[in-house]
């Protein structure tokens, strides 16, 4: 084997080795019986926190829509929508590894929409990944790529599913 060859086999190994320690970090799952109040969502960091009583329990890395920057205008644009929102409901059989539905659109979002003649959209979800992708996991946050909703890899939408109950409060930052 040559030098080269030999130096190229150690950097793609210690690039291969950093990749794999930058996107998994040692899981450790919340305890059973946990139940939280509240999910903030900050899109300009990538970032879903669980609170209970205003004490943030756990953050997770997520992927966006497309178009993340600004808040969510109308059917299509592949934004995020912006505001506060509830946990409206779950869809264990989803396209994507479970889905809980965000309350979006609210009234002013409506309104907002109406004014400009264009819908809103709707569907908006906290989801894993694409049903048979999840081998992919933490990969999907390297580029957004929703079309608007909030992207976890499968594990972590299990511990969100598990500890959010209907009715929780969401919050998504800018």
């Amino acid at each position: 084997m040559t030098r080269r060859v030999v130096i190229f086999i150690v950097a793609l190994s210690a690039m291969l080795l950093f990749t794999w320690v930058y996107m998994h970090r040692v899981w450790n799952p919340l305890p059973t019986g946990t139940t939280i109040d509240r999910i903030v969502v900050e899109k300009s960091a990538r970032k879903l926190s669980v609170l209970v009583n205003g004490k943030i329990l756990k953050s997770y890395h997520v992927a966006l829509g497309r178009d993340p920057m600004g808040a969510k205008q109308q059917e299509g644009d592949n934004k995020t929508p912006e505001g506060i929102y509830k946990i409206d409901g779950r869809n264990p059989q989803s396209n994507f590894h479970l889905a809980l539905h965000v309350s979006y659109p609210s009234d002013e979002d409506n309104k907002r929409a109406a004014g400009r003649g264009v819908s809103a959209g709707f569907d908006i979800m906290i989801h894993g990944i694409q049903n048979g992708l999840g081998w992919i996991g933490a990969f999907h946050r390297l580029e957004d790529w929703t079309a608007g909703c909030i992207a976890l890899t499968d594990e972590e939408i299990e511990e969100l599913w598990r500890i959010t109950p209907d009715g929780t409060m969401v919050e998504i930052q800018p």
